[in-house]
């Protein structure tokens, strides 16, 4: 029996996988983004009726109430009451759609929610880009393992001098 060699299958493999990954992962970030605006949109279009006085603050509850059970029952899971003030503050927070960033989770943007000062909310999506926007080796990122605080002078300090001696170590 002759041996096959499969060092010339193994580069098309390889270039096949990698298009494929990238495909995959192209594709989960357009749906999730969809997501994420619709999102965006449902937070736009209660809290438009709400200030159009179609919703009285006595009624508002009863509404969202109502709204949670009819979308649980149309579309399943990920309407509660809670889910739905979510994205009234979603909406609230970025009433410019410009602001949204494509890269970033609904999981990712609830926990931009409680982060109440402007600046570090921009701050905490730059990062969330470089570091967790990437799948690596189709592996996933999930926001909730990121920490949402602010490092304090001393911290950012320690981190530099440990990165400038692992640099030093590299190079000696």
């Amino acid at each position: 029996m002759a041996d096959l060699n499969l060092t010339p299958y193994e580069d098309i493999y390889s270039e096949i996988k990698e298009t494929l990954l990238l495909s995959r992962n192209q594709a989960y970030s357009a749906v999730n983004f969809a997501m994420v605006q619709a999102y965006w949109q449902i937070g736009r279009i209660i809290v438009e009726h709400e200030q159009n006085g179609n919703v009285r603050a006595g009624y508002g509850k009863s509404v969202l109430q109502e709204l949670s059970s009819r979308l649980t029952r149309d579309f399943g899971k990920g309407f509660s009451v809670r889910t739905l003030q979510q994205m009234k503050k979603f909406y609230v927070m970025f009433p410019n759609t410009n602001a949204l960033r494509s890269q970033l989770t609904w999981t990712h943007c609830r926990l931009l929610l409680s982060v109440e000062s402007e600046q570090a909310r921009q701050w905490y999506m730059d990062e969330a880009i470089v570091k967790y926007s990437v799948l690596n080796d189709a592996q996933q990122v999930f926001a909730s393992r990121y920490r949402f605080a602010l490092s304090t002078a001393e911290e950012l300090q320690r981190e530099i001098e440990a990165e400038r001696k692992r640099i030093e170590e590299q190079e000696g």
